[in-house]
């Protein structure tokens, strides 16, 4: 289960993120993750609640947001929605897209004290 490195490594961040603050605590993590990034969210979900025991988050809201993959045709330029990496342009056709989001695996924010 490669999510649990992810989330090992999402600790990790965070955890230097907050003592650049001088924070005590993490009491809230948001995390964003394209539906193109290969990580399942719900591995993602369990493997968080893993990693953060015995840190400085352990006990805050952890929401995991996904987000959609869009392509822009590099033809038309039309931007779509995308559920794989070879959809055609709904407008022309073309298989020629540029994936422009839905790769992303980010700590958006961190809420501490």
């Amino acid at each position: 289960m490669h999510e649990l490195s992810i989330a090992i490594d999402i600790v990790d961040i965070a955890t230097r993120e907050a003592a650049k603050e001088n924070a005590t605590k993490i009491n809230k993590v948001d995390i964003e993750v394209g539906t193109l990034s290969g990580v399942v969210i719900e591995a993602l979900e369990t493997a968080m609640t893993e990693a953060i025991r015995d840190t400085m988050l352990e006990g805050s809201h952890i929401s995991i947001h996904e987000i959609p993959a869009m392509a822009r045709c590099k033809v038309c330029r039309h931007e779509f929605k995308i559920d794989d990496w070879l959809a055609l342009c709904p407008e022309c056709g073309s298989p020629e897209n540029e994936v422009i989001q839905g790769r992303e695996l980010r700590l958006k924010t961190l809420e501490v004290t």
